[in-house]
């Protein structure tokens, strides 16, 4: 049988496959199409079931089938499964939503409680650059940086982290001001998508919109006041503001 990371059969358990049916998944693709009789033995899965996770993978969007006596299964390719599995999972989602928000949404608005969101205001770089690490640290798929200053310091928080991002496929944006050394900017270049501003009023980053800190200082003395938040609304808003200020920013 075909040999799986850890990683894959993680990612496939997180889709809603059993264990039985990555057995007969993967089989599929390694032998091509084949009866339910061979696939019990091909895969190591009892005979009295068998059935039972051809037809869980066929629901499921994984494995087609051929009439016939015996009839044949073979697999969909992975994009196409990926594309059923996402669309089953959204109407689920949908649908518990519903649910959800129908019954317990009065009763949390009932009680009167409000959520808690962290505002944290931080002085002293070293604090700022611990909290910049740990928000860029967090940061999967989207990273956007406004950087009107850029100090040592901060440059060194930030290439590590930006260059793990890019690397796994998430997309960083850099804004910076036009007077910026060239040496820098075609670093940077390098591993994000970067464009020059000929003024910003302080800076701020924004991961995955849903972590922000905004940044003040200036180029001679660096960061010297900063506020961080997992606050979602600010996120957000700090994300269409960059975006309203990137759309009149130049291509270096």
């Amino acid at each position: 049988m075909v040999e799986i990371s850890e990683n894959l059969r993680r990612a496939l358990h997180n889709l809603g496959l059993t264990d039985y049916e990555i057995k007969v998944y993967t089989t599929l693709l390694e032998y091509g199409d084949s009866t339910a009789s061979k696939l019990s033995e091909l895969a190591d899965v009892p005979y009295s079931k068998i059935y039972e996770v051809l037809e869980s993978l066929e629901k499921k969007g994984w494995v087609g089938t051929e009439g016939g006596r015996p009839a044949r299964y073979y697999p969909k390719s992975p994009i196409t499964a990926l594309e059923s599995s996402r669309m089953r999972i959204e109407k689920e989602f949908k649908a518990n939503e519903e649910v959800i928000l129908s019954e317990l949404l009065p009763i949390y608005e009932g009680s009167g409680f409000r959520e808690r969101h962290d505002i944290w205001i931080l002085r002293g770089e070293e604090n700022i650059l611990a909290r910049i690490k740990n928000l860029l640290s967090n940061c999967e798929k989207e990273l956007l940086i406004a950087a009107p200053f850029l100090t040592k310091n901060l440059l060194t928080a930030f290439l590590p982290h930006i260059t793990y991002i890019t690397s796994k496929g998430g997309n960083v944006k850099i804004m910076v001001l036009n007077d910026v050394n060239y040496s820098l900017i075609k670093k940077l270049s390098e591993i994000a998508e970067i464009r020059l501003k000929e003024q910003m009023f302080g800076g701020g980053i924004v991961a995955d919109s849903r972590e922000v800190i905004l940044l003040l200082g200036d180029e001679g003395t660096g960061i010297s006041f900063a506020i961080w938040s997992d606050h979602v609304g600010l996120a957000k808003f700090a994300k269409n503001y960059f975006e309203y200020l990137w759309q009149s920013s130049v291509t270096p």
